[in-house]
């Protein structure tokens, strides 16, 4: 059985050790709520001094209106002004209406140009068949019918390679349906059977489009009952 009065009296003495000024430590501070209150006061930056001088710091006052930070321009300034930015502007306008009309006038130019060289392009790939065409003007007098006709037929066969290299494309819509957008109908027939209606009989004159553009409409007879070609 352990001896109480001897471990109290232990106790006792290490506890008087702590409030000497000889002991090893110093007894904790108070706990509750008025300790963390004092913890607290402590560390408030707002007990101490400001190291601010007051006379040089503004005071608030709130947020003052815009115009009321603005300085005011005397009428006779404000009207200069605009009139000056009108100006500016009006000359800008000007300005900008002068390059545009110059840039009108530079591609219309260009375009005209590029024409002439597309359409001097053609007329030089014609030319052997032009050529052809005075031989045998020069020489048609002294040559046989056979032969004159053999020159126009190989002149046509060159004429038209070039043409139709250069993109003319030849319309013969005979057979096939009435388009009146691509064929003119010069003349009527009534049809033998009705699933020939509306169908091209015959090709008076050949059409032709150049680069999917209508140049000539083929002129055609079409067969269709009176008044509905």
């Amino acid at each position: 059985m352990t001896d109480n009065r001897r471990v109290s009296g232990e106790y006792t003495d290490d506890v008087d050790r702590t409030h000497t000024p000889g002991g090893a430590t110093d007894p904790a501070a108070p706990t509750g709520p008025s300790a963390d209150g004092a913890d607290m006061a402590s560390t408030d930056m707002s007990q101490e001094p400001s190291s601010r001088d007051p006379e040089t710091q503004a005071e608030f006052r709130g947020r003052a209106p815009d115009s009321a930070n603005l300085p005011m321009e005397p009428d006779a300034q404000a009207i200069r002004r605009l009139e000056e930015q009108l100006e500016q502007e009006r000359e800008r306008y000007l300005r900008l209406a002068a390059e545009y009309d110059n840039y009108r006038k530079r591609v219309a130019r260009e375009r005209a140009e590029l024409a002439d060289r597309s359409q001097a392009t053609l007329v030089g790939r014609l030319l052997d068949a032009l050529d052809d065409l005075e031989r045998l003007v020069a020489d048609g007098a002294s040559a046989s019918a056979e032969q004159v006709r053999q020159a126009v037929a190989l002149v046509d066969r060159k004429l038209r390679k070039e043409l139709l290299a250069a993109g003319l494309e030849r319309i013969d819509p005979a057979g096939a349906a009435f388009d009146p957008s691509l064929h003119e109908a010069v003349a009527t027939l009534p049809p033998p059977s009705p699933e020939l209606d509306h169908k091209v009989s015959a090709t008076f004159q050949a059409g032709y489009r150049f680069k999917g553009t209508l140049v000539r409409p083929a002129r055609v007879q079409v067969y269709a009952e009176q008044g509905q070609a």
